[in-house]
């Protein structure tokens, strides 16, 4: 069992465990070792998951999630399939955490009365940057 958090629990069998050749340094190493692992998740078959958690799972995690409805996290950073395995079991659980938190509502707000003023000063200082560089006529009219 993976407590995500103190209510939330996956079964360790809903996970998935692929292990491929990683790239990079390893020399020899990495030609015979397949310590990159793959961890799959299926998100819209899963009935552990409460429903709000999913939607905020669906909308987060983007590019991660296959046309089969998995979440796949990629961990090939550590030369030792267990050490690649322990991350990629860190950031699923993170992914999981940061969507069962609920977002804050948004409420709308204004500018206060200060900010009014200050844009609109600002507005009129660079208006009058701007007609400084107008040519003027020598009846203070725009010549054209």
């Amino acid at each position: 069992m993976i407590w995500i958090t103190p209510q939330l629990s996956i079964d360790e069998e809903e996970l998935e465990w692929d292990f491929v050749r990683a790239g990079g340094a390893g020399g020899q190493n990495v030609n015979k070792v397949s310590s990159a692992v793959q961890l799959r998740f299926n998100l819209l078959q899963n009935r552990s998951l409460p429903p709000e958690v999913k939607e905020r799972l669906l909308r987060s995690i983007g590019k991660r999630l296959n046309a089969n409805g998995e979440l796949i996290i990629h961990a090939q950073r550590h030369r030792t399939q267990e050490q690649n395995r322990r991350e990629a079991l860190e950031r699923f659980i993170g992914i999981l955490q940061k969507a069962t938190q609920k977002p804050k509502p948004r409420h709308p707000t204004r500018p206060s009365l200060a900010a009014r003023h200050a844009r609109l000063k600002a507005k009129r200082h660079r208006s009058q940057i701007k007609a400084l560089r107008q040519k003027k006529d020598w009846d203070g009219e725009n010549s054209f």
